[in-house]
């Protein structure tokens, strides 16, 4: 699984010009599911995006996570990080997940997310969706947790 994760002042997530999801400061995760990815990915994931410290302590560092924070979480699904752009001019997108995968373990990812943290907001699976943010920083990381990755 991937994530491009920003820290945010504030971000909206909008589909057909209906408010979906809606933080203020805390962490937009834009997350795609790969093919190969199991459960595994998702927690491990779910575990990085919240313990990752990408917030100011009393000296200015980067120590503290979004639960020390108490900021919020808007987690949307965007398979097209999985593409793969080395060739050509046009993305394929054959290291993505298929959609039924990538929905169940995408929405699995939610829970897990939502079991340790509040709160916990969501863009529209599958959905042409609007994203409003206001980037922190600017603060901006990928994660990635490989298909492959065992721990």
């Amino acid at each position: 699984m991937i994530a491009v994760i920003q820290r945010v002042t504030r971000a909206e997530v909008t589909v057909a010009g209906e408010s979906v999801g809606k933080i203020g400061h805390g962490i937009l995760a834009l997350v795609a599911v790969e093919r190969g990815d199991t459960e595994a990915q998702a927690d491990r994931l779910a575990e990085r995006i919240l313990g990752y410290r990408i917030f100011a302590d009393a000296e200015d560092k980067m120590n503290l996570n979004v639960m020390d924070v108490g900021g919020g979480v808007l987690l949307v699904s965007q398979f097209t990080l999985a593409a793969d752009t080395r060739k050509g001019m046009r993305p394929s997108f054959t290291p993505a997940a298929d959609p039924e995968t990538g929905k169940r373990l995408f929405d699995y990812f939610v829970e897990k997310v939502r079991a340790r943290h509040s709160p916990v907001e969501t863009g529209r699976f599958g959905a042409n969706m609007q994203i409003e943010l206001v980037n922190d920083g600017p603060v901006t990381f990928i994660l990635n947790v490989p298909p492959t990755a065992t721990e």
